[in-house]
């Protein structure tokens, strides 16, 4: 079990202070990583980072906006400074608003796609190019989501941009291995947070479930197994993958 062990490592995760974010940043530290929360509310990041000390880890927060190449830079500079050198990236920011396309603004459709695309690409690209330069490997895992695959109305452009998350994952991991810079993906499926709880509850949530084979929404701790694979050396041969945590959901019967 040592493959996953993350002792002597350096995390970043991004949108990390609440919901999947938070959760995956104490996963991390679990593990034995050092992590650095990054986030654009960096008070409710440094709630976080607090209890992940108080439970005998080590985190830090970072303020940052992943659209905002500038405070990338920043942050990223903070972070060597005060951590080291990262090992694993963490795109985890995200936003996510729901219309029908014909109805669908553009500020909506440009919000999505500089967040959730943009965002997570010119992080990867900073830390990547640092790497490079210092001829450091690394782990890169994207938050993509099962919309990236299939598709469910009224969420049209968080599809397309988690679609395109996917393929900039094919992509990077293609043109990145000669560095020894893997990069992969995780897709979950439908998981309550403080974004989605109502909806879930909803007479429409209940609908969602009845189609997941497994007849329930996930658990954050059913994510904590593929953030710790792609995280370790125990993916040590995998780079460009995209693992699903659906419950079975892409693959329910017509």
């Amino acid at each position: 079990m040592s493959q996953f062990s993350l002792a002597n490592q350096i995390a970043v995760v991004t949108g990390a202070s609440s919901g999947l974010g938070a959760h995956f940043a104490r996963v991390l530290a679990e593990a034995g990583a050092k992590v650095a929360l990054l986030a654009r509310r960096k008070r409710l990041a440094e709630e976080i980072a607090a209890e992940i000390d108080h439970d005998g880890g080590r985190a830090l927060a970072f303020a940052a906006d992943v659209t905002d190449a500038d405070s990338l830079h920043q942050a990223l500079a903070d972070i060597e400074q005060q951590l080291g050198i990262p090992d694993i990236l963490v795109n985890n920011a995200g936003a996510h608003a729901g219309d029908m396309a014909l109805d669908l603004k553009t500020a909506e459709w440009d919000q999505m796609l500089e967040t959730n695309l943009k965002g997570a690409w010119l992080l990867t690209q900073q830390l990547a190019q640092h790497w490079v330069e210092k001829q450091h490997s690394g782990s890169i895992i994207n938050i993509a989501s099962i919309l990236g695959i299939g598709v469910s109305p009224g969420v049209m452009p968080y599809s397309v941009s988690k679609a395109g998350l996917i393929q900039m994952t094919k992509a990077l991991a293609l043109e990145w291995a000669r560095y020894g810079i893997r990069v992969n993906a995780i897709a979950p499926g439908y998981f309550p947070t403080d974004l989605n709880r109502d909806f879930l509850a909803s007479e429409a949530g209940e609908a969602i479930k009845k189609r997941v084979p497994m007849r329930r929404f996930g658990a954050l701790a059913d994510l904590d197994g593929p953030l710790l694979l792609l995280a370790s050396s125990a993916s040590a041969y995998m780079t460009g993958s995209v693992i699903t945590v659906d419950g079975g959901h892409l693959v329910s019967s017509l």
